[in-house]
């Protein structure tokens, strides 16, 4: 019994396959990438949006409790009113339903607060009034309506008035969606 010490005791070597991908595997790898990017684009865009605009309206009703809050404070009126240019030196209210170039505080000729628009907004619209003011008990005068805050896309886009949202503020000054 004579065997032989080679080592390899009857096998047989297979020859050894080129590491990589072959041109169909990548190019069916490739299209299973676009189909998967082309339908999560319109989804992540939205989302994007979604949040944008939760984040305007959460920012703007922080701006009327510190209108409210500064009212019970101070004991006098205070002022929540759009302004025209929020970078002015000192800027100041204008008329208008239009908000989205900012908005600022104030008690009588002290600025308490000033807030320039958005940029990424596609615009915030006050349903009625350029102001409201909060009396020293921290009612609300003024408040007649909602506020709607606008994606910034196209108003072609059916996706545009699913994304408004809007934002009520009652007599007592509480905010909430509409």
């Amino acid at each position: 019994m004579n065997k032989r010490r080679s080592g390899h005791f009857g096998c047989h070597r297979t020859p050894r396959r080129a590491a990589g991908f072959t041109l169909v595997e990548l190019l069916v790898t490739m299209v299973v990438i676009a189909i998967v990017t082309g339908a999560a684009i319109p989804v992540f865009r939205d989302f994007t949006i979604r949040r944008a605009i939760a984040a305007q309206v959460s920012d703007f009703s922080g701006m009327v409790r510190l209108a409210r809050s500064e009212a019970l404070k101070r004991g006098r009126t205070v002022t929540l009113c759009r302004t025209a240019d929020s970078s002015a030196a000192a800027p100041t209210c204008t008329d208008g339903p239009d908000w989205s170039s900012g908005w600022l505080i104030h008690q009588g000729g002290t600025v308490i607060r000033v807030q320039p628009g958005y940029s990424n907004s596609g615009g915030i619209e006050a349903s009625s009034g350029s102001s409201i003011d909060f009396l020293s008990n921290g009612v609300a005068r003024g408040v007649n309506g909602s506020f709607t805050f606008r994606p910034k896309v196209a108003t072609s886009d059916p996706a545009w008035t699913e994304l408004t949202r809007q934002l009520c503020i009652s007599a007592s000054g509480v905010t909430r969606p509409c």
